[in-house]
């Protein structure tokens, strides 16, 4: 259930994400009146979480919105009801979206059908491959999404609507039913519950106690004299329920009996606030999980990997004559395993029979970490724990030690560093700009010398060669001089307007800079002769100059010319 305080929570988080949008962009827009400036936040903030997007310049070509386009760029072209759209090319997917975003909270409003509606004429198009109605950027995707359904990939298309309204519709009405069968689409929708979900600030220390019987629980210690001790323990999905619900008098309840209690509680989302997945609202419900709670409940526990829990503290009080343990865990959260507790708080909500049905005969292996404050020891379970599933090599690192002390350095500085998607720092600092680990990681390799490879090799920087740029020989000192460069480079291209820009380019830029000519000490002098050289440069295939970027021939010929040059 909402409140008016997730509202303003939200509210807050929208404006400062267009104060960020505002400094990317260099334009004052202080003109803008702040629901319109909320209202825009709102854009970025979910288009951020959804599509997992931590940069600002990355987010802004998404927008397809008229009233954006026309208020920011003096560009005004029917959107047709489609607010933004993204291509997800590794999964397949293309995302279209459609916001809307309420002044006023009223507990009692619900989204409406008809949004959904409004974009039938854009779907349409894209059917009849008659594009000629539609103008600007709405055309272009357009066109873009028919050639791909026309290629020989399999392409996916979802429709979100996502609004800070209280009620959030069900996907199961008959319209929006007629619709997914229609035009083969898939709809999803997002309300303010959702959104307090992904945008929650760190929560409040989640406590529970568990009552388990000896031979269920095997106690571990680093050393034989250690009094500090974690745990691996065999649940049962009942007492998972229970532990991680919304209800903290339930938590405490180790005796309980009556567990058709929990079908009046939800998953408390802060004890996933540090799960490395980010968002859990993207988190699928794993059907193939479903179908073992309902169909081989008793098997669950040969089938899954269990859930890693880490805890400030974690007391064990024998019990029963040594029978049984108490325990008691205090501010925990689950690091791995978000999807099985998901899909576990999902399936008992389909049926309020499923606890006793099927759940009661379900049991799960929990390990319990007790890492008090050691923050580096914490994140190293999240890394590890979830290298062996399929989690992008970018976001294990996200976790790591060198990772968060950069974001603390960077902040003193005044620069927002984004490790995760829909991550905009603290909305009481004042940060000057904002740049995310992968743009960092870019940046470090075009200085290691690799800017012809920055672009299309983020998987390689963060695995192949994320020792040789962020550990070994590593200088904290220099990295906001080094984005303060990255962001003067970009001002300076705008500045000429004769030339493209990109963010490929910028990378070369600061390559060259690394080789130190002094005869070119200004920016403008900089671009001026990269954007020669980049034009004389050519192929016997004749290359556009966005394929000449990528190629090592290009930047050795750079290099040399720019070694070599003089006045």
């Amino acid at each position: 259930m909402t409140n008016i305080n997730d509202f303003k929570i939200l509210n807050e988080k929208c404006l400062h994400y267009f104060e960020l949008f505002e400094k990317d962009l260099d334009k004052d827009l202080s003109s803008i009146s702040d629901i319109q400036k909320a209202r825009f936040g709102f854009y970025f903030l979910m288009l951020s979480n959804l599509c997992d997007l931590k940069d600002i310049s990355d987010i802004t070509p998404l927008i397809t919105d008229m009233d954006f386009n026309s208020t920011v760029f003096n560009v005004r072209n029917e959107d047709c009801g489609v607010d933004a759209i993204f291509f997800d090319e590794e999964n397949n997917v293309i995302n279209i979206f459609n916001f809307k975003y309420r002044e006023k909270f009223d507990k009692d409003r619900q989204q409406s059908v008809n949004e959904s509606f409004i974009t039938t004429k854009f779907i349409q198009a894209i059917q009849n491959e008659k594009t000629n109605t539609l103008k600007g950027m709405l055309k272009d995707y357009a066109d873009k999404i028919i050639v791909k359904y026309n290629g020989k990939d399999v392409w996916k298309l979802k429709f979100y609507i996502v609004s800070n309204e209280s009620k959030e519709l069900s996907t199961k009405i008959s319209e929006f039913s007629n619709l997914e069968e229609l035009y083969d689409l898939e709809i999803i929708t997002i309300g303010l519950e959702k959104i307090s979900q992904m945008i929650t600030l760190r929560p409040s220390a989640i406590n529970a106690v568990l009552h388990v019987d000896s031979d269920a629980l095997l106690p571990f210690s680093e050393d034989n004299i250690s009094s500090s001790k974690s745990y691996i323990i065999r649940i049962t999905a009942n007492e998972l329920l229970r532990i991680t619900c919304n209800n903290q008098e339930y938590r405490n309840d180790y005796s309980m009996e009556d567990y058709s209690l929990l079908n009046n509680t939800s998953m408390d989302f802060g004890v996933l606030f540090d799960n490395v997945r980010g968002f859990i609202a993207k988190s699928k419900f794993n059907k193939n999980m479903a179908a073992t709670l309902e169909k081989e409940p008793s098997k669950f526990f040969m089938y899954n990997n269990g859930l890693t829990l880490t805890a400030e503290d974690v007391i064990s009080i024998p019990t029963n004559g040594g029978k049984k343990f108490k325990l008691t865990i205090n501010n925990f959260q689950i690091v791995n395993g978000g999807q099985t507790l998901r899909t576990i708080h999902d399936f008992k909500q389909l049926d309020n029979r499923n606890i006793e049905n099927y759940l009661s005969n379900c049991q799960l292996l929990l390990r319990i970490f007790k890492t008090s404050q050691e923050i580096n020891t914490k994140n190293k379970i999240a890394e590890y724990t979830n290298s062996q599933n399929k989690i992008s090599i970018i976001d294990l690192k996200s976790l790591a030690n060198e990772q968060i002390q950069i974001e603390q350095y960077l902040s003193e500085k005044g620069i927002q560093y984004s490790r995760k998607s829909g991550d905009i720092g603290n909305t009481s600092s004042k940060y000057s700009k904002q740049i995310s680990m992968e743009r960092l990681g870019q940046i470090l390799f075009s200085n290691f010398g690799f800017p012809e490879k920055a672009s299309n090799q983020k998987k390689a920087i963060f695995e192949k060669y994320y020792d040789d740029l962020f550990v070994k020989n590593f200088d904290i000192t220099k990295l906001d001089v080094l984005i303060d460069s990255f962001f003067e480079i970009r001002k300076a291209y705008k500045k000429l307007e004769q030339y493209d820009y990109s963010d490929q380019k910028n990378f070369y830029i600061l390559f060259l800079k690394t080789l130190n000519n002094a005869l070119l000490d200004t920016n403008e002098k900089m671009i001026k002769f990269f954007e020669t050289a980049l034009s004389k440069f050519k192929t016997p295939d004749g290359r556009a100059d966005s394929r000449k970027l990528i190629m090592t021939s290009f930047k050795e010929k750079l290099k040399g010319d720019f070694l070599n040059y003089s006045e």
